[in-house]
């Protein structure tokens, strides 16, 4: 099914409360400006008779409605964020700097401020996002066969001990104990919203996920247990196919993933993940939907914590799945990811392009 909008009511309701689960679900068009917004709009709220709900910002420009300066319904809601643009710009400009609240007083920037934008969008602060972009510079030149001193130093580390320990806290091993000759290879892959670790063997793909995501160590553990600590840097032929299909979906090509997958967790697990790759491109389902799918119903709980602990994000689209009355729901990735990824193949199923922003 696609995206049903819920009432009038509801949605005011939404409006009113500044719900941030029906980020790009659901815009407000405000017939008495001829202004459409997203539901978290700061500006004030409109009379429930001045408002018209739609679900996208295609549809609002379709019915003459010009988008809000204030809230920048066009742009992914972490890019309506001046204090996240301006620091993520920053740090793709240095991404070796060691970034500290001192840096962040010299951008005239309350460090608070930063903190509470970055924690909201992302799940982490700035400076955690800036350490785990050393840590991935560093991995880049280790898997390109520099020596460990040589990637500490590249990656702005001063420290041996603080390059060892923020390296061991993602991948559960200081950086010199790595042959190149391990059964499964880690390696990182940019894409538009995020870079992603992606975990392979020579035949099949593991782990895909957002770097910053707090269950990541927890699942390299796993992956580590499982190959009794054989995980390594670099990469395999799967995660050179998955970066490829990657690329495809960003750019708009296609949203179809072949590469091959070892899925790890009980026949529970597996059932929901399964059916969650058999939602169409542009649909959604709710927890419900997926416990009736596997002839569980009433499984509605044990649905959502399974979806919750999907490694492989993307190729098993746990993203398709939403609440009951529409709203977005928990996301690992983050919500603004959540949003991007639903409005990105809701374009690839109905065929339009995203609009341009001014």
């Amino acid at each position: 099914m696609l995206f049903q909008l819920p009432n009038h009511d509801t949605l005011y309701k939404a409006l009113l409360a500044r719900d941030s689960n029906y980020d790009g679900r659901a815009y407000v068009g405000v017939t008495s400006t001829g202004v459409f917004c997203r539901l978290t709009c700061p500006a004030r709220n409109p009379k429930s008779e001045n408002c018209r709900f739609f679900d996208s910002a295609a549809a609002c420009l379709q019915a003459g409605f010009r988008p809000c300066r204030r809230c920048h319904p066009l742009k992914p809601e972490a890019a309506s964020d001046p204090i996240v643009t301006r620091l993520l710009s920053a740090l793709e400009k240095q991404p070796e700097r060691r970034w500290t609240e001192d840096d962040i007083l010299k951008m005239r920037l309350d460090p608070s401020t930063v903190r509470r934008s970055f924690k909201r969008q992302f799940g982490i602060t700035f400076l955690e996002m800036a350490r785990m972009n050393r840590v991935h510079e560093a991995m880049n030149a280790l898997t390109g066969g520099s020596r460990v001193i040589d990637a500490q130093h590249d990656a702005g580390f001063e420290s041996p001990s603080g390059f060892r320990d923020a390296f061991a806290r993602i991948m559960g091993k200081p950086p010199g104990s790595f042959t190149g000759r391990e059964l499964l290879k880690a390696d990182w892959i940019k894409t538009p919203i995020g870079p992603m670790i992606a975990v392979s063997d020579a035949k099949h793909l593991h782990l895909l996920e957002f770097i910053e995501r707090k269950i990541l160590v927890k699942e390299l553990n796993k992956l580590r247990s499982m190959v009794r600590g054989d995980l390594g840097l670099g990469r395999y032929r799967p995660t050179d196919q998955v970066e490829a299909e990657l690329g495809a979906f960003f750019s708009g090509k296609s949203a179809r993933f072949d590469v091959p997958l070892a899925m790890h967790g009980s026949d529970f697990t597996l059932s929901v993940w399964n059916t969650l790759r058999q939602i169409p491109t542009g649909e959604t389902r709710s927890y419900s939907d997926v416990a009736r799918a596997i002839g569980r119903p009433s499984a509605v709980r044990a649905v959502a914590r399974a979806n919750g602990a999907n490694p492989i994000a993307l190729v098993v689209p746990c993203h398709r799945v939403i609440g009951m009355d529409g709203s977005l729901t928990g996301y690992g990735g983050g919500l603004w990811r959540k949003q991007k990824l639903i409005e990105l193949e809701r374009q690839f199923a109905s065929g339009r392009e995203l609009p341009e922003t001014s």
